[in-house]
């Protein structure tokens, strides 16, 4: 099933450091291997962020939570009313994952209205708010300098590109423990979709871009146009960014959503964190202007209309597949 990892695989994606993509004075070929990834994987490491403290801050309290007593985690479980907190069902392509989740967000934003609903805590864990709130206020703010540095690659002015996203808008945050063995407890699986394959099954991200953290463990994969599968290897250092289905659009399909999976590493737990960046809840979507000549490759929609619909997708299996940008296409 595992590719053995090619010494090409990480040429493709790229380690770039934040101080290179400075929208005043970029580094050309920074720019340059940023651009060539994003045309063909989406998918680029990024140093020189600053947020170490916060970092390692939410990796001890990631670790804290999914040590929790079943009963405990799933006390702040996800509903189908509610799409954060404890999940150990999640679906990808109708097919349900290995892992289990928990999904938070920083309430001061708008997310209630996008149908997120409200972050639920668990009691009895010193600073896991706290600590995880500011993680995602420092993602929040790095966001807002890798969206500036993909305008740059991409010859745009902030003024040009007509999506309302940024750190101002909707965001959420994952956290994701892939266990080696099913996290659903074998008594209750009588109600639960087959376990699939893939700690994570090939999908793309719905926002507009992500910023990951992953363990030593590995496992993680994008496609590449050319190469195929290939391994996004972890750096100590490094912040995985990839783009989302939201940015393939607004760039008229310049830049890739980028197409990934997790496979399972044979006797090794794996974790990562994830931050989700979104367009603000009432933003239509559309490409930008300056990126086509002509009619746009896509209609314009409702980030809401999107996003309810991948969320419920993931929930649970309604008998079709989920949504995907390909159905707003204006042609083939």
């Amino acid at each position: 099933m595992r590719d053995k990892a090619r010494a090409s695989d990480v040429s493709k994606v790229p380690v770039i450091d934040l101080g290179a993509l400075d929208p005043a004075r970029p580094d050309r070929d920074a720019l340059r291997e940023l651009d060539t990834a994003c045309r063909d994987h989406g998918f680029f490491l990024l140093t020189g962020h600053g947020m170490h403290a916060l970092i390692e801050a939410v990796w001890r309290q990631t670790r804290v939570f999914f040590a929790l007593p079943r009963e405990r985690k799933r006390g702040v479980g996800r509903s189908r009313d509610n799409a954060l907190g404890y999940f150990d069902r999640e679906l990808t392509k109708r097919k349900r994952d290995r892992k289990e989740v928990f999904d938070y967000a920083d309430d001061a934003h708008d997310i209630a209205n996008a149908g997120f609903g409200r972050s639920r805590w668990p009691q009895g864990l010193p600073g896991f708010r706290d600590d995880l709130i500011a993680h995602s206020r420092g993602c929040a703010a790095l966001t807002n300098q890798v969206l500036a540095a993909l305008y740059t690659a991409l010859g745009l002015s902030p003024a040009e590109v007509p999506v309302a996203v940024g750190a101002e808008h909707t965001a959420f945050v994952r956290l994701n423990h892939y266990p080696v063995k099913d996290p659903v407890a074998q008594a209750e699986r009588h109600d639960a979709a087959q376990l699939g394959d893939m700690a994570l099954h090939h999908h793309t991200d719905p926002g507009v871009i992500t910023l990951l953290l992953q363990d030593d463990v590995g496992g993680l994969q994008t496609r590449s146009r050319d190469a195929g599968w290939i391994d996004v290897p972890p750096h100590p250092d490094a912040i995985v960014v990839n783009m989302s289905d939201m940015l393939q659009v607004l760039t008229n399909d310049n830049y890739r959503a980028s197409l990934h999976r997790v496979l399972p590493v044979p006797g090794r737990d794996r974790y990562s964190i994830v931050y989700f960046s979104m367009p603000r809840h009432d933003a239509l979507i559309e490409p930008a202007p300056a990126l086509y000549e002509g009619a746009a490759g896509y209609r314009s929609f409702a980030w809401t209309e999107f996003i309810s619909g991948r969320l419920g997708d993931n929930f649970a299996d309604y008998g079709v597949d989920d949504i995907q940008i390909a159905d707003y296409r204006t042609g083939p």
